[in-house]
């Protein structure tokens, strides 16, 4: 498909907006702040249009140029009915057709997935996960999400919703009870006795040596390759990258989720995985747009 598709990537803070082209490139970039439309889910998809438009056309674009607008979404999404069953962290956003309003107004086809698999698809074509034909890649933020390549497709389960390791029961609580970003907040700044404390405040005191906090992350990487070993014993998977905004700690937390994952999965297993951060960042959700759209239109054709 030589043409360019748009990537709209919603989030709780931001709807991040880009143009891209065939070879996986972003060329062109727009921001909607989510905030300011958290009282009607219709102007945030009015906004989402009006920018989209706002934005072909500032790149002397026309619709022809685009074969389609790949869209996700952090929650529950039926990519086949374009329906957005539940939007956990954005309110109002229950069983909205998505897919057929955004297709009215653009006039291009659009296929909505969850956000979290937009950044599976994009680090398996274009970032950590090449080459690689079972994997899973998780999301470390607000909430803790994952996205799975099995067999060399996406595996989405039965209602859509396959990959939700955060919700994986570990201890009394289950993997995102433990390293969820706002739980992490809450302990550092019980351990540190410091109001309004951070993961990145954390991440700047175990830089500077703080043994409490170089622990503080090791406790989240052996939470971390705990669960990770489980999915590994499971699934037989080659390959687990690691993304979304905690990941920038990556580095403190590694060294323990790899070694507790070693030591809990099967010898076979642990020897055969690779454990890696993503490539593409903050751009992986638009990126994803693109596998998305050509998925579902090759899947037509």
């Amino acid at each position: 498909m030589d043409r360019h598709i748009l990537g709209i990537d919603v989030g709780g803070t931001n709807v991040k907006l880009g143009i891209v082209a065939p070879g996986g490139k972003i060329v062109a970039r727009a921001n909607i702040a989510t905030k300011n439309y958290s009282r009607s889910k219709l102007q945030l998809i009015k906004a989402m249009v009006r920018t989209a438009d706002e934005l072909i056309a500032s790149e002397g674009l026309a619709k022809q140029d685009f074969c389609g607008v790949g869209i996700g979404l952090p929650g529950l999404i039926d990519p086949v009915g374009g329906i957005v069953r539940y939007l956990p962290n954005i309110p109002g956003w229950r069983n909205v057709r998505l897919q057929e309003i955004m297709e009215n107004d653009l006039g291009l086809p659009v296929f909505i997935e969850n956000d979290v698999n937009m950044i599976t698809l994009a680090e398996w074509k274009f970032g950590a996960g090449v080459g690689y034909q079972n994997f899973i890649c998780i999301t470390l933020g607000t909430g803790v999400g994952g996205g799975l390549i099995l067999n060399n497709a996406m595996y989405r389960g039965e209602g859509f919703v396959a990959g939700e390791v955060g919700h994986m029961p570990l201890g009394e609580s289950t993997l995102e009870g433990h390293v969820g970003n706002g739980v992490l907040a809450e302990r550092a700044g019980k351990i540190f006795k410091i109001r309004n404390m951070q993961p990145p405040d954390v991440f700047r005191l175990a830089q500077e040596g703080n043994a409490r906090a170089i622990e503080f992350w090791e406790e989240v990487g052996t939470y971390l390759g705990t669960t990770l070993a489980g999915v590994i014993n499971l699934l037989n998977l080659r390959l687990v990258i690691v993304g979304g905004g905690v990941s920038n700690n990556y580095r403190f937390f590694a060294p323990a989720m790899k070694a507790t994952l070693k030591a809990k999965a099967m010898r076979v297993q642990a020897g055969m995985v690779k454990v890696t951060r993503c490539k593409l960042h903050n751009d992986a959700g638009i990126i994803g747009a693109r596998i998305l759209v050509e998925e579902f239109l090759i899947g037509k054709g």
